[in-house]
């Protein structure tokens, strides 16, 4: 996603396995969608690195030096394009937790108000 106009994902490493079972669904996507999504996304690094023994994994590194890791094993190559492009979509900011649904300055000491009162 951009911020202001700046893309957040700075760089995405695919990593996979040329020989186990697991990475079938991350090859399938290294060779039919990986060279689109790399032509329509120029701002972006995309780096591929084999290992081997592993599960295959897809890794963003943002801007704010924030990384995420998505396991994607045992995936097709769909299902890995649509991680791939919410990783590229992402913030990269970490997930915080609300107390509420509704932030305010200034809240309420008699409680929230909600249509369902009964007297």
């Amino acid at each position: 996603m951009a911020l202001r106009g700046v893309w957040q994902l700075q760089k995405l490493i695919v990593s996979y396995s040329d020989w186990g079972g697991s990475s079938r669904g991350i090859r399938a996507f290294m060779e039919s969608h990986l060279p689109a999504f790399k032509e329509s996304n120029p701002q972006l690094e995309v780096v591929t690195e084999m290992i081997r023994g592993q599960h295959p994994h897809l890794k963003a590194f943002y801007k704010n030096h924030n990384e995420r890791v998505v396991c994607v094993r045992n995936m097709d190559a769909e299902e890995v394009l649509l991680h791939a492009t919410r990783l590229r979509n992402a913030l990269g900011r970490k997930v915080i937790k609300l107390r509420t649904r509704h932030v305010t300055k200034h809240p309420s000491v008699q409680g929230t108000w909600t249509t369902a009162l009964k007297y």
